[in-house]
Protein backbone atom coordinates (compact mmCIF):
# COMPACT_ATOMS: atom_id res chain seq x y z
CA UNK A 1 0.00 0.00 0.00
CA UNK A 2 1.43 3.59 -0.69
CA UNK A 3 1.54 6.18 2.05
CA UNK A 4 -2.05 7.09 3.67
CA UNK A 5 -0.31 10.98 3.50
CA UNK A 6 2.68 12.92 3.90
CA UNK A 7 3.44 16.19 5.64
CA UNK A 8 1.43 17.23 8.45
CA UNK A 9 -2.25 16.26 9.49
CA UNK A 10 -4.55 17.61 12.33
CA UNK A 11 -5.27 16.17 15.04
CA UNK A 12 -9.00 17.78 14.57
CA UNK A 13 -10.87 18.78 17.90
CA UNK A 14 -14.50 18.04 18.27
CA UNK A 15 -16.38 21.58 19.16
CA UNK A 16 -19.01 21.38 21.86
CA UNK A 17 -22.15 23.59 22.61
CA UNK A 18 -24.32 23.11 25.69
CA UNK A 19 -23.26 19.84 25.66
CA UNK A 20 -23.59 18.62 21.94
CA UNK A 21 -21.25 18.66 19.37
CA UNK A 22 -21.38 22.01 17.29
CA UNK A 23 -21.69 20.14 14.02
CA UNK A 24 -21.66 23.59 11.91
CA UNK A 25 -18.54 24.91 14.06
CA UNK A 26 -16.73 21.28 13.06
CA UNK A 27 -17.48 21.52 9.22
CA UNK A 28 -16.00 25.04 9.40
CA UNK A 29 -13.04 24.23 10.86
CA UNK A 30 -12.37 21.32 8.52
CA UNK A 31 -13.05 23.47 5.71
CA UNK A 32 -10.02 26.35 7.24
CA UNK A 33 -7.62 23.27 7.92
CA UNK A 34 -8.34 21.77 4.03
CA UNK A 35 -8.01 25.15 2.74
CA UNK A 36 -4.62 25.55 4.72
CA UNK A 37 -2.80 23.09 3.36
CA UNK A 38 -3.53 20.19 6.15
CA UNK A 39 -2.43 17.01 4.78
CA UNK A 40 -5.16 14.92 6.26
CA UNK A 41 -7.88 14.63 9.09
CA UNK A 42 -7.63 12.89 12.19
CA UNK A 43 -11.01 12.48 13.80
CA UNK A 44 -12.27 11.56 17.32
CA UNK A 45 -8.83 11.19 18.68
CA UNK A 46 -7.56 11.90 22.19
CA UNK A 47 -7.40 15.82 20.76
CA UNK A 48 -11.00 14.98 19.21
CA UNK A 49 -11.78 13.42 23.21
CA UNK A 50 -13.00 10.54 21.06
CA UNK A 51 -13.45 9.24 24.78
CA UNK A 52 -16.13 11.00 25.57
CA UNK A 53 -18.20 10.85 21.93
CA UNK A 54 -20.93 8.05 21.71
CA UNK A 55 -21.37 5.79 18.69
CA UNK A 56 -23.98 8.08 17.09
CA UNK A 57 -21.19 11.51 17.43
CA UNK A 58 -18.17 9.62 16.02
CA UNK A 59 -20.50 8.58 12.94
CA UNK A 60 -21.15 12.46 12.89
CA UNK A 61 -18.10 13.60 12.85
CA UNK A 62 -16.67 11.01 10.39
CA UNK A 63 -19.63 11.81 7.61
CA UNK A 64 -18.91 15.69 8.52
CA UNK A 65 -15.21 15.28 7.63
CA UNK A 66 -15.56 12.70 4.51
CA UNK A 67 -18.09 15.30 2.95
CA UNK A 68 -15.60 18.60 3.96
CA UNK A 69 -12.42 16.46 2.37
CA UNK A 70 -14.41 15.61 -0.79
CA UNK A 71 -11.65 12.57 -1.77
CA UNK A 72 -9.02 15.54 -2.21
CA UNK A 73 -7.43 14.75 1.66
CA UNK A 74 -7.67 11.47 3.33
CA UNK A 75 -9.87 11.22 6.56
CA UNK A 76 -8.45 8.72 9.25
CA UNK A 77 -10.96 7.46 12.02
CA UNK A 78 -9.30 6.75 15.13
CA UNK A 79 -11.21 3.62 16.06
CA UNK A 80 -8.78 1.52 18.32
CA UNK A 81 -9.27 0.50 22.15
CA UNK A 82 -8.33 -1.33 24.59
CA UNK A 83 -11.06 -4.13 23.43
CA UNK A 84 -9.95 -6.25 20.76
CA UNK A 85 -13.72 -6.86 19.24
CA UNK A 86 -14.45 -3.37 20.54
CA UNK A 87 -11.78 -2.26 18.04
CA UNK A 88 -12.83 -4.27 14.89
CA UNK A 89 -16.64 -3.04 14.98
CA UNK A 90 -16.11 0.17 15.31
CA UNK A 91 -13.13 -0.20 12.61
CA UNK A 92 -15.80 -1.74 10.27
CA UNK A 93 -18.46 0.98 11.28
CA UNK A 94 -15.91 3.60 9.93
CA UNK A 95 -14.79 1.30 6.68
CA UNK A 96 -18.64 0.99 5.55
CA UNK A 97 -18.89 5.16 6.62
CA UNK A 98 -16.17 5.36 3.62
CA UNK A 99 -12.87 6.29 5.98
CA UNK A 100 -9.80 6.24 4.24
CA UNK A 101 -7.38 4.82 7.02
CA UNK A 102 -7.58 4.37 10.68
CA UNK A 103 -5.31 5.07 13.75
CA UNK A 104 -5.23 2.40 16.23
CA UNK A 105 -3.95 2.49 19.55
CA UNK A 106 -2.05 0.49 21.66
CA UNK A 107 -4.22 -1.20 24.72
CA UNK A 108 -4.14 1.01 27.68
CA UNK A 109 -5.50 0.22 31.31
CA UNK A 110 -5.62 -3.59 30.70
CA UNK A 111 -2.41 -3.29 28.58
CA UNK A 112 -0.55 -6.23 27.11
CA UNK A 113 2.63 -8.03 26.61
CA UNK A 114 4.23 -7.86 22.76
CA UNK A 115 3.10 -11.00 22.13
CA UNK A 116 -0.62 -10.08 22.76
CA UNK A 117 0.09 -6.18 21.30
CA UNK A 118 1.09 -8.55 17.78
CA UNK A 119 -1.91 -10.63 17.95
CA UNK A 120 -3.98 -7.51 18.82
CA UNK A 121 -3.19 -5.76 15.96
CA UNK A 122 -3.12 -8.96 13.59
CA UNK A 123 -6.51 -9.30 14.82
CA UNK A 124 -7.66 -6.14 13.54
CA UNK A 125 -5.76 -5.90 10.88
CA UNK A 126 -6.78 -9.25 9.42
CA UNK A 127 -10.98 -7.90 9.82
CA UNK A 128 -9.94 -4.87 8.16
CA UNK A 129 -8.10 -6.20 4.95
CA UNK A 130 -7.76 -3.56 2.82
CA UNK A 131 -8.20 -0.55 4.81
CA UNK A 132 -4.81 1.14 5.99
CA UNK A 133 -3.91 1.01 9.22
CA UNK A 134 -1.41 3.69 11.77
CA UNK A 135 -0.58 1.98 14.86
CA UNK A 136 -0.37 4.59 17.64
CA UNK A 137 2.16 4.33 20.39
CA UNK A 138 1.65 7.07 23.13
CA UNK A 139 3.18 5.24 26.55
CA UNK A 140 2.49 8.41 28.56
CA UNK A 141 -1.66 7.82 28.15
CA UNK A 142 -1.42 3.86 28.03
CA UNK A 143 1.28 2.71 30.47
CA UNK A 144 2.58 0.68 27.55
CA UNK A 145 4.93 0.54 24.52
CA UNK A 146 5.69 -1.05 20.83
CA UNK A 147 9.56 -2.77 21.16
CA UNK A 148 11.26 -2.19 18.00
CA UNK A 149 10.84 -6.04 16.87
CA UNK A 150 7.27 -5.79 17.65
CA UNK A 151 6.88 -2.95 14.80
CA UNK A 152 8.79 -4.86 12.58
CA UNK A 153 7.09 -7.53 12.56
CA UNK A 154 3.94 -5.76 12.21
CA UNK A 155 4.89 -3.84 9.64
CA UNK A 156 4.61 -6.92 7.99
CA UNK A 157 1.05 -7.25 7.71
CA UNK A 158 -0.13 -5.48 3.91
CA UNK A 159 -2.31 -2.65 5.74
CA UNK A 160 -0.31 -1.71 8.55
CA UNK A 161 1.64 0.99 6.73
CA UNK A 162 2.64 3.08 9.80
CA UNK A 163 3.17 4.44 13.49
CA UNK A 164 2.11 7.66 14.89
CA UNK A 165 5.16 7.94 17.47
CA UNK A 166 4.59 9.69 20.51
CA UNK A 167 7.07 8.36 22.68
CA UNK A 168 9.82 10.90 22.21
CA UNK A 169 11.91 8.66 21.73
CA UNK A 170 14.23 9.70 18.37
CA UNK A 171 17.16 7.07 18.83
CA UNK A 172 14.27 4.22 18.85
CA UNK A 173 12.73 6.19 16.01
CA UNK A 174 16.18 5.35 13.94
CA UNK A 175 16.08 1.51 15.70
CA UNK A 176 12.82 1.21 14.37
CA UNK A 177 13.78 2.03 10.88
CA UNK A 178 16.49 -0.02 10.61
CA UNK A 179 14.31 -2.85 11.37
CA UNK A 180 11.50 -2.38 8.73
CA UNK A 181 11.38 -0.87 4.83
CA UNK A 182 11.26 2.23 3.48
CA UNK A 183 7.10 2.05 2.32
CA UNK A 184 6.17 1.63 5.83
CA UNK A 185 5.88 5.85 7.51
CA UNK A 186 6.44 7.32 11.15
CA UNK A 187 4.27 9.81 12.13
CA UNK A 188 5.25 12.20 14.60
CA UNK A 189 2.99 12.12 17.84
CA UNK A 190 4.74 15.29 19.81
CA UNK A 191 4.92 18.85 18.31
CA UNK A 192 7.47 20.22 20.35
CA UNK A 193 9.60 17.65 18.20
CA UNK A 194 8.55 17.81 15.06
CA UNK A 195 11.83 19.53 13.44
CA UNK A 196 14.21 16.33 14.91
CA UNK A 197 11.15 14.02 13.91
CA UNK A 198 11.80 15.05 10.64
CA UNK A 199 15.47 14.96 10.50
CA UNK A 200 15.67 11.68 11.70
CA UNK A 201 13.50 10.54 8.93
CA UNK A 202 9.65 10.86 9.99
CA UNK A 203 7.29 11.27 7.16
CA UNK A 204 5.18 13.75 8.48
CA UNK A 205 3.03 14.64 11.76
CA UNK A 206 -0.21 13.79 13.75
CA UNK A 207 -0.10 17.34 15.17
CA UNK A 208 -2.51 19.77 17.58
CA UNK A 209 -1.19 22.85 17.42
CA UNK A 210 -1.94 22.78 13.70
CA UNK A 211 -5.75 23.10 14.81
CA UNK A 212 -4.88 26.78 14.40
CA UNK A 213 -1.36 26.67 12.43
CA UNK A 214 -2.01 24.37 9.52
CA UNK A 215 -0.08 26.14 6.92
CA UNK A 216 3.30 27.17 8.82
CA UNK A 217 3.45 23.71 10.73
CA UNK A 218 2.64 22.27 7.15
CA UNK A 219 5.69 24.74 5.46
CA UNK A 220 7.88 23.45 8.13
CA UNK A 221 7.59 19.96 7.03
CA UNK A 222 8.64 21.28 3.51
CA UNK A 223 11.59 23.35 4.78
CA UNK A 224 12.73 20.47 7.02
CA UNK A 225 13.09 18.35 3.66
CA UNK A 226 15.04 20.87 1.30
CA UNK A 227 16.49 23.79 3.37
CA UNK A 228 17.30 23.12 6.72
CA UNK A 229 18.31 26.27 7.74
CA UNK A 230 14.85 27.74 6.94
CA UNK A 231 13.45 25.23 8.85
CA UNK A 232 15.01 25.98 12.01
CA UNK A 233 14.62 29.56 11.73
CA UNK A 234 10.72 29.15 11.49
CA UNK A 235 11.03 25.68 14.05
CA UNK A 236 11.97 28.76 16.34
CA UNK A 237 9.17 31.19 16.10
CA UNK A 238 6.81 28.47 16.18
CA UNK A 239 8.05 26.62 19.46
CA UNK A 240 6.76 29.17 22.13
CA UNK A 241 3.85 28.60 21.13
CA UNK A 242 3.91 25.04 21.01
CA UNK A 243 5.47 25.28 24.57
CA UNK A 244 2.55 26.90 25.75
CA UNK A 245 0.05 24.90 24.28
CA UNK A 246 1.93 21.78 25.94
CA UNK A 247 1.56 23.15 29.60
CA UNK A 248 -1.71 21.97 29.80
CA UNK A 249 -3.29 18.49 29.25
CA UNK A 250 -4.24 18.31 25.52
CA UNK A 251 -6.78 19.43 24.64
CA UNK A 252 -7.85 21.62 26.97
CA UNK A 253 -5.48 24.07 25.73
CA UNK A 254 -5.33 23.72 22.27
CA UNK A 255 -9.72 23.90 22.18
CA UNK A 256 -8.98 27.92 23.72
CA UNK A 257 -7.30 28.76 20.60
CA UNK A 258 -9.10 27.42 18.55
CA UNK A 259 -12.59 29.33 19.93
CA UNK A 260 -10.91 32.33 19.93
CA UNK A 261 -10.03 31.64 15.79
CA UNK A 262 -13.43 31.32 15.77
CA UNK A 263 -14.86 27.60 15.55
CA UNK A 264 -16.73 27.01 18.45
CA UNK A 265 -17.42 27.57 22.14
CA UNK A 266 -14.46 26.75 24.42
CA UNK A 267 -16.21 23.92 25.91
CA UNK A 268 -15.08 20.30 26.42
CA UNK A 269 -16.71 17.06 28.71
CA UNK A 270 -16.33 15.59 31.51
CA UNK A 271 -13.49 14.91 32.42
CA UNK A 272 -11.78 17.29 31.05
CA UNK A 273 -12.34 21.14 32.21
CA UNK A 274 -11.91 24.40 30.75
CA UNK A 275 -8.55 26.71 31.59
CA UNK A 276 -9.29 29.64 33.90
CA UNK A 277 -9.63 33.18 32.10
CA UNK A 278 -6.30 34.30 33.09
CA UNK A 279 -4.54 31.13 31.50
CA UNK A 280 -6.41 31.69 28.21
CA UNK A 281 -5.75 35.00 28.13
CA UNK A 282 -2.00 33.93 28.28
CA UNK A 283 -2.55 30.75 25.34
CA UNK A 284 -3.92 34.14 23.00
CA UNK A 285 -1.24 36.15 23.78
CA UNK A 286 0.96 33.51 22.75
CA UNK A 287 -0.59 33.26 19.74
CA UNK A 288 -0.85 36.53 18.67
CA UNK A 289 2.64 37.20 19.59
CA UNK A 290 3.32 33.71 16.96
CA UNK A 291 1.11 35.51 14.19
CA UNK A 292 3.15 39.15 14.61
CA UNK A 293 6.15 37.13 14.25
CA UNK A 294 5.19 35.32 11.17
CA UNK A 295 3.93 38.28 9.47
CA UNK A 296 7.61 39.67 9.74
CA UNK A 297 9.34 36.26 8.84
Amino acid sequence: MTLLFEGVSAAVTTPFKDGEIDLESFKNHLQFLKDNDIQAFIINGTTGEGSTLTDSEKKQTIKTAIDVANKEIPVIATTGSNNTQASIDSSLEAKKLGVDGLLIITPYYNKTTQKGAIAHFTAIAEALVDLPIIMYDVPARTGMSLEADTVAKLSKIPNIVGLKDATGDLANLTRMQNLVTDDFAFYGGNDDIALPFYAAGGKGLISVVANVIPSEHQKLYELAQNNPKEAIKLNNLLFPFTDTIGTELNPISIKAVVSHIGFGDYELRLPLVELEDSKVTQLIHSYQSLKEGLNHL
